[in-house]
C-alpha cells in the first residue's frame, strides 16, 4: 500500500480533493477544452520520482528511531493477512487465533496459540477481494503492548528484541496514543471557576459570549459541542424537527406522498446524512488525531465501537437517530439552548459586522414578518447543509463573498444486490447472507476519465466527449433510493441504507463533474449559477416523471441504446413510483455521452454491470454544494462579513459526516479564540491534529 503524504490542512477540507480507487481514477474536471494530465496513485517501480524520494526521506527517519527501551512501548503490525475462511467474520474485532498466528509469522515466534491475545489491539480491520489475490482475506492493523506481553508470556523476548521497523509494516513508538473523544479531552481541559489560567489556554469569562449555530448537522453539532464546552452561551438553531418529528414527517412522505419542506430527507435534527448510508468514510486522513476524536465521540453518543475499527466505517440511519438523541440531551446539559423549527430569515448586521439574526417559526411561509424575532449574537456560525438555497440567496442580498465550485450531477443506478455480490466475490458471495453473513454486503467504487483520444479503445460512445471525470458516488449496499426534493416541483434523490445493509438492492449515483464554464445561460444568477444549474434539471426531472413525485426512470441498456423502457420496468427500491422514460434526453449531450462511456468502461472494470436488471433513475443533482462561501484559513470568519463563520458541507469545506465535523470542531477552536475562551492551539488539545501522530497512516 502507498503511504500517502498529504500536503493539505485535514482541517481545512477541500472539497475538490478525491478519493483515489481505481487507477484510471483522476483530478476533478477543468475548463473546458483543457488539455488535462491524468495523473493516480502510484506503487513499487511505477512511483513518480518525487514521490519515492518522499517515501525514501520517511524510511530514513524511521530507522533512525532508536529504540531505548525494548522492553516498553508499542509496535504496530500493518497489513496482516487472515484468508477469508479462517476469519471469524466481519463483525468481530477481537484477536482470533488466525490472527495470532498472523502475528507469530511477522515475530518468528514458533507457537502461536501462547501468545496472550490480552497484549494485541485491533485497531483496523478491512475486507480485500481483490480478483489479484489468491484468495479474500481480512487485513488486519494491530498494536502490541510490549511490556504486558513479556509480563504474560516471557519467553517471546528472544522474537521482540530482534524485531526492527519495515515502513507501512512494523513500527515502533514509545507511548501509545491515547487520544480520547473530544468530550473527555475537554473536560480534562475544562479551567476551574476561580478563573486560573493552566497551561492547556482555555479560560474563564464571568460574562459568556453568545454565540449563534445555525444547522445542526454534523459541522454545527460539533461547533456548539465545542463552544458550549468551552464557556459561550450557545443557541442552536434549526429549520427542522428533532430525529423523532423528523421520522415521522419521512414516513408520510413515503408512505401519503405528503412534503414538509421544512422537515425531510434534507432538512432537520442531523443534516441530510442522518437518512443516508452513515458513511464515516473521510478523505482528510483516517489516522488524523482530529478524525480519531470525531470517531470516538460518535462512539461516546452511542456508535458502534467497530467504527472504530472497521475500514469502512458506516452507521446507517437506524444507528444514527438514537446517536442524535443522546447527543442532543448531552448539548441540552451543557446549556446549549436549541431551537427546532425556527428559520433562519436574516441577518442582523451593523457596520460590517454581524450583530445577530432574525428568525421565524418554519411552519409559515417565509416572508411571514408578523412572527419574526430579532436575536442578538456576538457571532453566528453559518453550518446549513447544501439544500438551504434560500439561505444563499440571503447572503448575496448581503453582499457575502461567495464563488461558484465546481460539482457532478447524474443519475442514480441500482442492480440486484446479489449481482453485485457475485461480481465482486464470485463463489464467496453466497457467504454474505444479506449482511448477516462472515462477508461484508459488496460495495464498489469506480472512476474513469473520459474524453481524449489516448482512450478511444475503452467506449463506443468516446469519440467528441469532452475531458472530465466520471465515478460512482454515495454507493450504498443493501440499501434504498430515496426522494431528497425540498419544493414538490423539483424532483431530486440519493441513496441511503440502514446498519445491516440487508435491502436487496444496491445503488449508487453515476455522476460527471461539470464546472463553472457550463452555467452560462445562468449568468444573471451571479454565484448562484449552480444552484440555477441544479434547479433546472430537478424541475426536468420533475416533468419527466409526471408529477406527484414519481422518478423517471430506464434501464441501463436502453440509456446506452437511447431507447425509451418498455411499461415493465424492473422493481426499484424507490416508494413512490417510477416511470419509463428517456433519461438519455434529460441532460445536455455532452453530459449524456459522458454518462454512456463511463458506464461501459465501468463494466470493464465490474463484468456484468451493465445488464438488463440495471435501472437508472433521474436526477442525482446535490452532490456538493455548488458555491463556496469564502473565509479566512486560519479563524474561518468570513472574508467579507466579521462575526460571520461559514463551515461544512453547505459552505463548501466538507464532504461528508466525517469532515463536516472535523470542520466544526475546527471552527468552534478557532472562534473561541476570537472570543478571548481559547487562547492556545488547537494541537495543545488534540495532540497536533492537522498531523498523524506516532504511526504512518494506515
Amino acid at each position: 500500500m502507498a503511504i500517502s503524504t498529504p500536503t493539505y490542512h485535514p482541517l481545512h477540507f477541500s472539497p475538490t480533493i478525491t478519493t483515489r480507487r481505481i487507477h484510471l481514477h483522476t483530478i476533478p474536471f477543468a475548463p473546458r477544452k483543457a488539455l488535462l494530465t491524468t495523473c493516480a496513485r502510484r506503487t513499487g517501480k511505477r512511483r513518480y520520482p518525487s514521490e519515492k524520494k518522499k517515501l525514501e526521506k520517511i524510511k530514513k527517519e524511521l530507522l533512525k528511531t532508536k529504540i531505548r527501551n525494548r522492553e516498553e512501548g508499542y509496535w504496530r503490525l500493518s497489513k496482516l493477512s487472515v484468508p477469508a475462511h479462517k476469519d471469524p467474520g466481519k463483525d468481530f474485532i477481537g484477536v482470533s487465533l488466525p490472527l495470532l498466528e498472523a502475528i507469530a509469522k511477522i515475530l518468528k515466534f514458533p507457537v502461536a496459540p501462547m501468545l496472550p491475545e490480552e497484549a494485541f489491539t485491533v485497531v483496523r480491520k478491512s475486507f480485500d477481494a481483490r480478483k489479484v489475490l489468491k484468495e479474500p482475506a481480512f487485513v488486519y492493523t494491530v498494536d502490541m503492548d510490549v511490556k504486558k506481553l513479556l509480563h504474560l508470556e516471557p519467553r517471546t523476548w528472544d522474537f521482540i528484541s530482534y524485531l526492527e521497523p519495515k515502513l507501512g509494516f512494523v513500527e515502533y513508538r514509545e507511548d501509545e496514543n491515547a487520544l480520547t473523544d473530544l468530550v473527555d479531552i475537554l473536560d480534562k481541559g475544562k479551567v476551574k471557576i476561580d478563573g486560573s489560567n493552566p497551561s492547556n489556554g482555555f479560560t474563564y469569562s464571568e460574562k459568556r459570549p453568545r454565540v449563534a449555530v445555525v444547522g445542526s448537522g454534523p459541522s454545527g453539532l460539533f461547533a456548539a459541542l465545542v463552544l458550549g464546552e468551552i464557556g459561550a452561551d450557545v443557541t442552536l438553531i434549526e429549520r427542522g424537527q428533532p430525529v423523532e418529528q423528523r421520522g415521522r414527517d419521512i414516513g408520510a412522505l413515503v408512505v401519503r406522498k405528503i412534503l414538509s419542506s421544512e422537515s425531510n430527507f434534507c432538512f432537520g435534527e442531523g443534516g441530510a446524512g442522518t437518512w443516508s448510508d452513515g458513511k464515516l468514510v473521510t478523505r482528510i486522513g483516517r489516522n488524523s488525531d482530529s478524525v480519531q476524536a470525531v470517531l470516538k465521540t460518535l462512539a461516546q453518543f452511542g456508535a458502534p465501537p467497530n467504527i472504530l475499527v472497521d475500514g469502512k466505517p458506516h452507521l446507517g440511519t437506524d444507528k444514527l437517530v438514537p446517536l442524535l438523541r443522546n447527543f442532543r440531551h448531552y448539548l441540552l446539559d451543557l446549556g446549549v439552548d436549541i431551537k427546532f423549527n425556527t428559520r433562519l430569515d436574516n441577518l442582523v448586521v451593523e457596520n460590517g459586522q454581524v450583530k445577530g439574526v432574525v428568525v421565524s417559526n418554519a411552519k409559515n411561509e417565509p416572508g411571514c414578518n408578523s412572527d419574526q424575532e430579532k436575536l442578538l449574537f456576538d457571532a453566528v456560525v453559518l453550518a446549513v447543509g447544501h439544500s438551504a438555497r434560500d439561505v444563499y440567496s440571503m447572503l448575496l442580498q448581503h453582499n457575502i463573498e461567495m464563488v461558484p465550485k465546481n460539482f457532478a450531477v447524474g443519475l442514480r443506478i441500482e442492480h440486484p444486490q446479489e449481482l453485485i455480490n457475485s461480481i465482486q466475490y464470485s463463489e464467496l458471495a453466497n457467504e454474505v447472507q444479506a449482511g448477516r453473513g462472515r462477508i461484508p454486503v459488496a460495495d464498489y467504487k469506480v472512476a474513469k476519465y473520459v474524453g481524449g483520444d489516448k482512450f478511444n479503445t475503452e467506449s463506443s460512445f468516446e469519440s467528441g466527449v469532452e475531458n472530465r471525470s466520471c465515478y460512482s458516488f454515495c454507493m450504498c449496499p443493501g440499501g434504498q433510493v430515496v426522494l431528497t426534493s425540498t419544493n414538490p416541483s423539483e424532483l431530486c434523490i440519493n441513496g441511503m441504507s440502514f446498519s445491516r445493509r440487508a435491502s436487496k438492492w444496491a445503488n449508487s449515483a453515476l455522476v460527471v463533474t461539470v464546472s463553472s464554464d457550463e452555467f452560462d445561460s445562468f449568468r444573471s444568477h451571479g454565484p448562484l449559477a449552480g444552484v440555477e444549474f441544479q434547479r433546472e434539471f430537478e424541475r426536468r426531472a420533475a416533468e419527466m416523471g409526471g408529477g406527484n413525485f414519481v422518478v423517471p426512470a430506464q434501464r441501463v441498456t436502453d440509456f446506452l441504446a437511447e431507447t425509451l423502457s418498455g411499461t415493465s420496468l424492473p422493481a426499484s427500491s424507490y416508494r413512490l413510483g417510477v416511470k419509463a422514460s428517456r433519461l438519455h434526453n434529460l441532460f445536455p449531450a455532452h453530459i449524456t455521452k459522458a454518462l454512456q462511456c463511463s458506464i461501459e468502461m465501468f463494466d470493464k472494470e465490474l463484468p456484468g454491470f451493465i445488464t438488463t436488471d440495471a435501472l437508472l433513475h433521474g436526477v442525482e443533482t446535490r452532490t456538493s454544494s455548488p458555491v463556496q462561501i469564502s473565509r479566512q484559513a486560519d479563524t474561518c470568519e468570513s472574508t467579507s462579513l466579521k462575526g460571520l463563520y461559514p463551515i461544512g458541507e453547505g459552505a463548501g469545506y466538507a464532504g461528508g459526516i466525517v469532515s463536516a465535523a472535523v470542520d466544526g470542531m475546527f471552527c468552534g477552536f478557532a472562534l473561541a479564540k476570537e472570543l478571548s475562551l481559547y487562547r492556545g492551539d488547537v494541537e495543545l488539545v488534540l495532540r497536533k491534529a492537522q498531523k498523524q501522530t506516532g504511526f504512518v497512516k494506515y
